[in-house]
């Protein structure tokens, strides 16, 4: 099965009539853990094939083989029963000195079911168990299931979630260029696109069982909310990870205090995007030294970010515009300690429809290591590509689209188009007279686009999203230089 729109939209519509589950939202987290269970469930017949004494560290009667597979098996209140009686309950308490249970039972710890209907609830199996997720193009049907589910969520004002472009994971990977052996972290790791990008960049470095071993052991990620926390398990597990890395820190990853980090903590590599153009609940900004201190999420991981990297390490991250040019009080000594601490060697601005349809905020690609101070900055804008007036969700940016920062990053040259900069180096003390203002190489014009209604509406609903988003960063700015909480 192939066409994940299909999927999608049948799944959708069987839930839709259930009592029992109220949403989009509520209809992604229930399918979350049915995937995630098949998805298991396939894993471990490979497993089985590949490693005689392999045992699974789910009771037989709760594996989806056991109850799922059969189309005409259990249904209706027996259904239900089981699921609410004896499937849950028996999965969240699996013994945890297994890591594979205590995976799976992490899953399940903070997951209900919400369904009403056996009959339903077994015609969603049914449609779920038609996927084979061992096969190679199945495989690349759970990214699209739940990028095809986000899209429907924002289109219906419910989602709080960002879906990094494969693309856009794919090129910050590569320009970082891990080694099999390094540490690899996301602390913001949502679905874990970044994680499952760095993967696949070193799968060929692969000779032996033990370098999968190693594999495993170096992908890291922390997550906050259950719902993605889930989702990237599952993600791992599918790129062959088993018993994977993934941390559900439930008060999130700025919720411990930066001074109790210490060298054991630290890694090689960190890929990211974190959460921008909210702010966090009082008392997290008290976990961080006073002269840093803001409520602003993406600020708060930069610090974070710049703590965990080893003196030897290197990270790629997403900011917002407003982290980049914010002036004033904690943003400006933030990005003082990043260019004093860390080796700031690029920037890189992105077209503005890069992440629609879920914003239309300005973002950029900040790359830096932690080998010295940064002596010099580049930055360089990536224009939109020829013939295209803008990315959305059925014309999403491809990895072709980054070909001429691939071409100019080897060869780095000072480059003016119509009297403005494309691309330009700074160095520490140009930026410094600028008071840390990074807001260079941008956009001098925006070009009129005429759209499609549809379309249209969809970025009235960006825009809208957008000034929102800055409406509250100018607040808590004004609050912090205030002292307001």
């Amino acid at each position: 099965m192939s066409n994940v729109s299909q999927i999608v939209k049948s799944i959708q519509k069987i839930m839709r009539k259930d009592p029992g589950v109220d949403g989009d939202a509520q209809r992604l987290g229930q399918l979350t853990w049915m995937l995630f269970l098949k998805i298991f469930s396939d894993r471990e017949k490979e497993n089985i094939l590949i490693n005689d004494d392999y045992i699974s560290p789910i009771p037989e009667k709760l594996k989806w083989s056991s109850w799922a597979e059969n189309d005409e098996g259990i249904t209706g209140e027996e259904l239900l029963d089981f699921v609410n009686k004896e499937l849950f309950p028996g999965l969240k308490q699996l013994d945890i000195s297994d890591p594979n249970a205590a995976m799976v039972r992490s899953v399940f710890e903070d997951t209900h079911n919400y369904m009403k209907s056996g009959q339903l609830l077994r015609q969603v199996i049914n449609k779920i168990d038609e996927i084979d997720f061992n096969k190679g193009t199945d495989k690349h049907l759970f990214g699209d299931i739940y990028e095809q589910l986000l899209k429907d969520l924002q289109n219906n004002k419910h989602s709080g979630e960002f879906y990094t472009p494969r693309a856009v994971t794919q090129f910050m990977v590569e320009m970082t260029d891990p080694k099999l052996g390094e540490k690899i972290l996301d602390p913001a790791c949502g679905t874990g696109g970044f994680l499952a990008s760095a993967v696949k960049y070193l799968n060929p470095q692969l000779k032996t069982g033990q370098a999968f071993n190693t594999l495993r052991d170096c992908i890291m990620g922390w997550e906050k909310k259950q719902l993605p926390y889930i989702l990237c398990t599952t993600n791992m597990i599918l790129h062959g990870i088993d018993a994977p890395n993934i941390k559900h820190f439930i008060n999130g990853s700025l919720a411990r205090p930066l001074s109790d980090y210490s060298e054991k903590d630290k890694v090689d590599i960190i890929l990211t995007n974190p959460p921008f153009g909210g702010e966090e609940e009082d008392g997290i900004e008290s976990n961080f030294p006073a002269h840093v201190r803001t409520k602003e999420t993406a600020d708060l991981f930069l610090v974070l970010i710049i703590k965990l990297l080893k003196n030897t390490g290197r990270c790629a991250m997403v900011l917002p515009d407003g982290a980049l040019f914010g002036e004033g009080g904690a943003k400006t000594r933030i990005k003082e300690e990043l260019l004093t601490k860390c080796n700031l060697h690029t920037v890189i601005r992105l077209p503005k429809s890069v992440f629609a349809p879920y914003t239309s905020i300005n973002t950029n690609l900040l790359f830096f290591d932690k080998k010295g101070q940064t002596k010099e900055t580049w930055f360089y804008r990536l224009d939109m590509p020829e013939g295209i007036k803008a990315f959305n969700k059925t014309k999403p940016m491809q990895l072709e689209h980054f070909d001429p920062v691939r071409e100019w990053w080897y060869n780095r040259q000072e480059i003016q188009e119509d009297g403005f900069d494309k691309a330009k180096k700074y160095t520490f003390e140009e930026l410094k007279t600028r008071n840390f203002n990074l807001d260079l190489c941008g956009y001098p014009t925006i070009e009129n686009v005429i759209l499609e209604p549809k379309e249209l509406f969809e970025q009235f609903e960006q825009q809208k999203a957008a000034l929102e988003t800055e409406m509250s960063e100018v607040i808590t700015q004004i609050k912090t230089i205030l002292g307001i909480n």
